[in-house]
């Protein structure tokens, strides 16, 4: 026992009881409360995604993390957002470890984790200020604005907004794109934070503005019926890969040769009446890892193909140069005059498509001489003139970029693309997260996209975001769907970044004005 904790027997007068100090509260416990909160917070926000797809526990898991932080002081507030950021993030991408290993999987949820560190510390500022889901908003999109660029350019998987990209937040995104999807989903979890902290009138005032304020522009900008207008047929050809697994680039004149025989396939079903005849074709990425400039086997089959269906195909291939390194392209090729215009990626993917520090990540993970050449990032915007269409092309991860798919739509395209390259992720959900992506674009920007994939999941999606086809992984298959073709520009098209910019002044004004709140 503490011999300072009770007065010694032999200094009290006779008689006198002695009583033991009343037991304090047990600190630890609550602090093992607010962590498991901060856990199931994570998981809710994880829940929200593909493969769950559970849009509604989006708001639920930002209000249960904001009540965890909810009174502690900013450097317990960093620890629960760690704990919300590893539940959500370490689920979220176990996609990306399939061929590579936990160490790059764990890495990759470690370093995204992180950006939610300082939305926790923040979190206990700004709840304690006058209409606090507003702050609570401003915080979320600003830790994804940061994430979405940092570092090498930043990974916008798991952004919330992505996680609605079918309920009735989506409309949302045709007013200020991603961003306000995901402060309007961080605005309503505040609001619950805020019922659940202060009960009363008061907070259920405040609870009622904020759900007005997020759902009637989003019944107000929810699309009406579909107009006429000009309309293209559009073939999606998923020419799938012989197996599973990173290896299918070994196989890369049998992937080639796949989506040649599909097209061919198509050509001899429009001859036959069985199939209509598409005025362009998509191919996926990675359709050609054999360069065709150099390789005349591969040039003659593509060549043979788009001649045999008679329109132009957007080529995804593999192209060699500049230097030494490699060019992830997407080719418009005639049937008359051959390759003409090309799109190369912009936005390769760090240490997937190439390894920044590549010595010192070799000392992380020997996976990094997977990728033995780097590709080289393209500094045109993908606007290509595809037969009697004007299409804008992202590729791949590019479609989670908001200024990459802007882009296309300021220069002109009517309808965007996004080709893809799925078969290193297997069966995970990774593929489903990136369709819900393009579902959200094609909302914000009012365009149909067509999603080519090598082996899955191909979608035409219209655009209010429904699906007019999607095929199944792992197969074979070939749609000709008529699309329309659109020039106006929505709201979020126009004002582009803007909407995050300011949302992010709030928040950085919100935690001055807290802080010196709590100061005073």
């Amino acid at each position: 026992m503490d011999r300072t904790a009770l007065p010694e027997p032999a200094l009290l007068p006779p008689g006198t009881a002695v009583h033991a100090p009343a037991p304090r509260p047990r600190r630890r416990d609550h602090v093992l409360v607010r962590a498991a909160a901060a856990l199931l917070a994570g998981l809710l926000l994880y829940a929200a995604f593909p493969p769950v797809g559970l849009a509604a526990a989006a708001p639920l898991g930002v209000a249960l993390l904001a009540v965890a932080c909810a009174g502690v002081r900013a450097r317990r507030g960093a620890l629960l957002g760690l704990v919300a950021g590893l539940a959500l993030f370490v689920p979220l991408l176990r996609w990306s470890g399939l061929e590579v290993g936990p160490g790059p999987w764990l890495l990759l949820a470690l370093s995204q984790a992180a950006f939610v560190v300082p939305l926790g510390a923040a979190l206990p500022v700004v709840l304690r200020l006058p209409a606090a889901p507003l702050w609570v908003a401003a915080l979320w999109t600003a830790s994804e604005a940061a994430r979405s660029r940092l570092p090498f350019g930043g990974f916008p998987w798991g952004r919330l907004g992505f996680s609605q990209d079918d309920g009735l937040l989506t409309p949302l995104a045709s007013l200020g794109g991603v961003p306000l999807v995901t402060a309007a989903v961080a605005a309503l979890g505040g609001a619950l934070a805020v019922l659940a902290l202060r009960p009363g009138a008061r907070s259920a005032l405040v609870a009622g503005a904020t759900a007005v304020a997020v759902g009637l522009p989003a019944l107000l900008a929810a699309p009406g019926p579909a107009g006429g207008g000009p309309t293209a047929a559009v073939a999606v050809v998923q020419g799938n890969v012989p197996r599973l697994g990173l290896d299918f680039n070994a196989q890369r004149a049998a992937v080639l040769g796949n989506h040649v025989e599909a097209t061919r396939q198509l050509a001899a079903d429009v001859r036959a009446g069985r199939a209509p005849a598409p005025d362009i074709v998509v191919w996926p990425e990675n359709a050609s890892d054999i360069d065709p400039f150099l390789d005349a086997e591969a040039y003659q089959a593509i060549d043979a193909a788009v001649r045999d269906i008679g329109v132009p195909v957007l080529v995804g291939a593999v192209l060699r140069g500049p230097g030494e390194d490699l060019s992830n392209t997407g080719i418009v090729w005639d049937p008359e005059q051959g390759p003409g215009q090309r799109y190369v990626k912009r936005h390769p993917v760090p240490f997937g498509e190439y390894i920044p520090l590549r010595s010192l990540a070799r000392r992380v993970s020997s996976a990094v001489d997977l990728v033995p050449r780097d590709f080289r990032a393209g500094d045109r915007v993908g606007v290509l003139d595809v037969g009697p269409v004007r299409l804008g092309d992202v590729i791949c991860f590019e479609v989670a970029y908001d200024d990459l798919v802007r882009d296309t739509v300021v220069g002109g395209g009517r309808l965007l693309a996004v080709q893809t390259n799925n078969a290193t992720f297997g069966r995970s959900p990774q593929t489903e997260q990136q369709l819900a992506m393009s579902r959200l674009r094609a909302v914000e920007h009012d365009r149909a996209v067509v999603v080519a994939a090598t082996s899955g999941v191909s979608a035409v999606v219209r655009p209010d975001g429904s699906l007019a086809h999607r095929t199944a992984v792992f197969t074979r298959d070939v749609a000709v769907v008529d699309v329309p073709l659109r020039s106006t520009r929505t709201l979020a098209t126009r004002v582009g970044a803007a909407p995050e910019a300011l949302l992010v002044l709030l928040a950085a004004g919100a935690v001055v004005a807290g802080a010196r709140r709590r100061a005073a």
